[in-house]
């Protein structure tokens, strides 16, 4: 019976032995395929930020927000979470309720202009007209103080650097021939827009959803903002267009008319590229004033490219110090070769905006961005 207790123990202790053997050399034939999904998954990532280089976030918080920050930087991050973070959006929605109520009582009363679907207040005159705009382009700049950007350095060039491409027929030229009919910017970020309505508060092309969001949605209407749908395929695009055409038209013929703002890339890069430009700005055939915005950074970048928005606001809050530069070019005249030609004339202020920025031309634009932001998530989804 012993011999036999013997034989059933010494049994177990080799089933247990060689299960332990099985374990640990599955854990060994395991480790090889982690360690070569990861590898394929980093050498996706490269071959995605090659060929999507426009939309790469090159600064400590990596790919979408989710790279792997360095102590420092945590502590950083931590601290800011929460001292920094809650101020800032106290005193950010305090700054939006404020001026939201401006708009709203000296919109009181007036009648929204009705132009293709479009409901604005930008044709206010007067007194209103006047306490809006000075309002929202102090209120935009102490917005721009209060999330981190207190200096701006700002760059006006003169005529002289761009006389070559300008192709001026008369030296004495009338006030309303020198007078631009849009601003055009590289697009980086929603800051963007915070720093031309501080500097010259024009109107925008936004999503047609901005207008109806709390406390943006009348802003944009006292701005002036023409709505777009982009996901619409219908006739309306070709409404837009002639609104914006028609907008440009007026404030270069009209000093009190409303400046027009557009990004002619139609979607935000992280600064360093400039895409194919839209011709919506160049269709008039009217002189446009280039712009070119950069967010120098350490940290964290400004830009708005591949990273959603919630985190964006987030660690842009978190950040100290934001530093913004601007470039400001001189009014782009057209030639009538230009003016005949919107694509030429879109192409030629884009070499200059590049030339003058030190930007790189790329000829992605958002439809890239969306296949890239589609991988993105593909591949964070499945680590």
């Amino acid at each position: 019976m012993g011999s036999e207790l013997n034989g059933i123990n010494s049994k177990q202790a080799k089933t247990s032995e060689s299960d332990l053997n099985d374990h640990d050399a599955s854990a060994k034939d395991d480790r090889p395929l982690l360690e070569s999904a990861a590898s394929s998954a980093a050498e996706d990532i490269q071959e995605l930020e090659k060929k999507f280089a426009a939309f790469v976030r090159n600064d400590v918080y990596g790919s979408m927000g989710c790279g792997k920050l360095p102590l420092k930087e945590k502590l950083l991050l931590g601290v800011a979470l929460v001292t920094l973070l809650p101020l800032r959006l106290v005193l950010v929605m305090a700054i939006l309720v404020v001026y939201y109520l401006i708009c709203r009582i000296f919109t009181l009363f007036s009648t929204p202009n009705l132009e293709d679907e479009q409901e604005d207040f930008a044709h206010l005159t007067g007194c209103r007209r006047a306490v809006i705009v000075q309002s929202g382009r102090f209120l935009s700049r102490l917005l721009l103080f209060t999330i981190g950007f207190y200096w701006i350095n700002e760059t006006h060039k003169d005529s002289a650097n761009t006389q070559e491409n300008s192709k001026i027929e008369s030296t004495k030229q009338s006030e309303d021939q020198e007078r631009p009919g849009a601003i055009v910017s590289n697009h980086l970020s929603y800051l963007d827009i915070l720093y031309h309505m501080s500097s010259s508060f024009p109107s925008f092309v936004a999503k047609r959803s901005v207008s109806k969001l709390p406390l943006i949605g009348l802003i944009g209407k006292c701005l002036g903002c023409v709505y777009v749908q982009r996901e619409s395929k219908s006739s309306d695009f070709k409404g837009v267009a002639g609104i914006v055409t028609d907008r440009v038209h007026n404030a270069h013929q009209n000093e009190l008319a409303p400046m027009i703002m557009l990004f002619p890339e139609g979607t935000t890069t992280n600064g360093d590229f400039l895409l194919p430009f839209k011709t919506g700005a160049f269709l008039a055939g009217a002189p446009v004033v280039p712009v070119i915005l950069r967010y120098p950074y350490q940290r964290f970048s400004p830009a708005w490219d591949s990273i959603s928005g919630v985190r964006h606001v987030i660690f842009l809050l978190c950040q100290f110090v934001n530093h913004l530069e601007v470039t400001w070019l001189p009014v782009y005249h057209p030639s009538q070769q230009e003016k005949d030609n919107p694509k030429l004339y879109a192409n030629n202020v884009r070499k200059l905006m590049a030339a003058e920025g030190g930007l790189i031309l790329s000829d992605i634009g958002l439809a890239e961005k969306r296949i890239y932001l589609a991988a993105l998530n593909g591949l964070f989804g499945q680590s």
